[in-house]
């Protein structure tokens, strides 16, 4: 369930969070282990037999996948890990091995005469991915029998245990690893794929994408919703936690009866092959650490954000997760649902910060904008902005407008340095939304008085305050179009 206002709620920051020296923290990884191979190439051509391109492949490469891509992620943050898989007497069981222990990984595996080790082929030209082959049979039973076996003799030194589960065979008795951790009181996080969240009982966390909690759980329409449904599964099934992640739009915890929602950080997607499996290890370094749940995903949340700048399957590494959480600790940043930053506001408040508020069409964003926005958000310590729609711009601004539709528009305000949270609205006006959020301070730039500035008299009624900042001078959308059309 939502937090009452009542609830106390721990810093909304990362700064309380030091990461410290990971070579400490044993992770344990068991699950489906594969390898994905890529096939680079230049592409002039259209086949003639069928309208493909033709790919001149010029370099192959090959990177732990699956199980072994969060091991991989795991000792490159700087812990230690030891991994448990199935791999077949093949050339790709053997890469897999040589380079996962390369880099420090300790491999136990059980070695599957007559049955090929897992492998996705990919055909990559001029960074797109044109092509995904799958090589998979199914893993003989018997495997997760001999692999489950090996399990006791590594919980005895093990902080944590990831089960990384895809369903391939490898993991057929949960249960029988959850209570083999348990005996041991090693925690446990589950990245799941589509088995029921009842053969996770007693996890500690549980990671599913959107997909995978909808098949678990059923569908929902809002966070509330989301909220509820884990909420009754963590009762049901005594687990602790959930985190469902939902690709460019975050992350969202439900744990001991709080929820939060992370959104994506504002970066430029590369790649978001992988991005799950250094959630997973990044939450179980985490939960090794005995963090909580909530501070857990604000970490994974930003790993996420790097490992998706990059092509193909890759990792993160200790230092490149610190410096972006020193250059910004604020994990909570980017855009938001009306729902989501109603939540967001109210958590704020709780915590003592000073909210403040501004609303704008922002079809172009120039310097203007920018220095306005700096001093809106030097008056407090969260700023929300809220943006036309493109349909209510078109209405206010005139056929032609906005140039920029309103996902972009948001997208270029949630990366300002200055700005926290963005969130479009369809109304003409913001008053339904300063309405529902009451910020501390409603902000508008321009050259009229403060009872001429739109929703005035709705902040005023709750007590709040109402600011009128300059504009920069020469700096107009209206001009910027005018040049550009002339």
């Amino acid at each position: 369930m939502l937090p009452s206002a009542a609830t106390p709620i721990e810093s909304l920051r990362l700064a309380h969070l030091q990461l410290p020296s990971l070579q400490n923290v044993r992770v344990l990884v068991i699950g489906d282990v594969m390898l994905d191979r890529y096939w680079h190439g230049t592409t002039s051509r259209v086949s003639p037999e069928a309208p493909v391109p033709i790919v001149d492949v010029n370099r192959s490469e090959d990177r732990p996948g699956g199980a072994a891509n969060v091991a991989l992620n795991v000792v490159s943050l700087g812990a230690r890990c030891t991994l448990l898989g199935c791999v077949g007497t093949d050339e790709a069981g053997l890469l897999l091995a040589e380079k996962l222990e390369a880099a420090g990984v300790v491999c136990d595996f059980v070695e599957v005469p007559d049955w090929s080790t897992i492998m996705k082929l990919r055909v990559v030209s001029r960074h797109q991915q044109l092509l995904r082959s799958d090589f998979e049979t199914p893993l003989p039973e018997v495997c997760a029998d001999l692999l489950l076996a090996k399990l006791p003799a590594h919980l005895d030194a093990a902080s944590v245990l990831i089960i990384e589960d895809y369903d391939k065979g490898a993991l057929r008795d949960t249960q029988a690893a959850m209570r083999a951790a348990a005996a041991k009181n090693v925690p446990v996080v589950v990245d799941p794929k589509s088995k029921p969240f009842s053969d996770y009982a007693g996890a500690s966390l549980l990671k599913p994408n959107n997909q995978e909690f909808e098949a678990g759980a059923g569908a929902w329409s809002s966070e509330v919703g989301l909220s509820e449904r884990a909420d009754k599964l963590c009762r049901d099934h005594a687990i602790a936690a959930f985190v469902v992640t939902h690709g460019s739009e975050g992350m969202s915890v439900v744990a001991e009866g709080q929820h939060r929602h992370f959104p994506a950080r504002s970066v430029e997607v590369f790649d978001v092959t992988g991005a799950g499996d250094t959630a997973a290890a990044v939450l179980g370094i985490a939960t090794g650490l005995g963090w909580s749940a909530i501070d857990a995903a604000r970490l994974a949340n930003v790993a996420s954000s790097i490992v998706v700048t990059k092509a193909g399957t890759a990792t993160v590494s200790g230092p490149e997760l610190a410096l972006a959480v020193q250059a910004d600790d604020r994990t909570d940043k980017g855009m938001l649902t009306r729902e989501q930053v109603a939540h967001a506001v109210r958590l704020a408040k709780q915590a003592g910060e000073k909210v403040i508020f501004t609303n704008g069409c922002f079809d172009i964003l120039h310097a203007g904008h920018v220095s306005y926005l700096e001093e809106a958000r030097a008056l407090g310590d969260r700023l929300v902005v809220a943006v036309n729609d493109d349909a209510s711009v078109t209405r206010l601004k005139g056929a032609g407008r906005p140039v920029n539709e309103l996902r972009r528009r948001l997208r270029v305000l949630a990366g300002l340095a200055s700005v926290d949270w963005v969130v479009g609205f369809a109304e003409d006006t913001p008053v339904g939304l300063l309405e529902e959020l009451e910020p501390n301070v409603l902000v508008k730039g321009g050259d009229y008085g403060v009872d001429e500035v739109v929703g005035a008299d709705v902040v005023a009624a709750y007590g709040g305050e109402v600011q009128v900042l300059g504009l920069v001078e020469d700096c107009s959308t209206s001009e910027i179009l005018e040049k550009v059309r002339g």
